[in-house]
């Protein structure tokens, strides 16, 4: 058997940003608590903006007003860098992790991505100068991070098969004339997000050097309060 620390991979579906944030500070608690191990919540969201903590105005030129007439959420986030598109047909995870120090925990997420990418087809590369994974000069993937206490919240998301017009209709991640891409783009056709997400929760464990355990998303909730053990409603696909 391997003496590998366990990493829960737990699959969520479609859920809103908010029952997002409050998923991961339930399953945070625990694993401050010492009653879960590292955990990875793997899922999607509805439209929505996601602002970091150092968002500047102009990066939602357009107005929250306009982008929520469009049914986009804008959200303010305690994570760190700037703001950010999650749509459906983009892959998102959110590590619950202990970490040591944030940089490292930085890169080692863009690795783990960089070897999920590669598996598709994509050769793809995180630049020391800049946070997120990037192919050709286009980014594919964005990293925002919050640890407090040494545990972690927040994550990465990979623009799997989704829209990427809201994108351009703001500053993403604070980088102007930023282009974005996703592996359905780069690959020309459909991309199959289910199997991405395999492999990316796969690599992700590699790189972090965890074994990863498949749990469904009822065992966590169990763990954080065996009383209150019930799924976020999620959002039709």
């Amino acid at each position: 058997m391997s003496d590998r620390p366990e990493l829960w991979v737990a699959h969520v579906g479609r859920i809103p940003y908010g029952e997002a944030v409050r998923l991961q500070e339930r399953v945070r608690a625990a694993r401050l608590a010492g009653e879960l191990p590292d955990v990875l919540l793997m899922l999607e969201h509805p439209p929505v903006y996601s602002k970091g903590r150092r968002t500047e105005a102009g990066e939602l030129p357009l107005g929250d007003d306009w982008y929520r007439a469009r049914g986009i959420e804008v959200i303010e986030t305690d994570r760190g860098g700037r703001v950010t598109y999650h749509g459906p047909g983009q892959l998102v995870g959110y590590p619950i992790m202990a970490v040591g120090r944030v940089r490292p925990h930085i890169e080692t997420m863009e690795r783990a991505l960089v070897a999920a990418l590669a598996d598709e087809g994509i050769e793809a590369q995180a630049p020391a100068d800049l946070i997120g994974v990037w192919t050709d000069g286009r980014k594919i993937a964005s990293i925002g991070v919050h640890v407090s206490r040494g545990v972690s919240m927040h994550g990465f998301a990979v623009n799997v098969d989704n829209d990427l017009t809201p994108f351009e209709w703001i500053v993403p991640c604070g980088i102007t004339g930023v282009r974005m891409t996703s592996i359905a783009l780069e690959r020309g056709g459909p991309a199959d997000l289910p199997c991405f997400r395999r492999r990316a929760a796969w690599r992700f464990a590699e790189a972090f050097e965890r074994r990863q355990r498949i749990v469904s998303l009822e065992r966590v909730l169990a763990a954080t309060d065996p009383a209150h053990a019930t799924r976020p409603e999620p959002v039709p696909a």
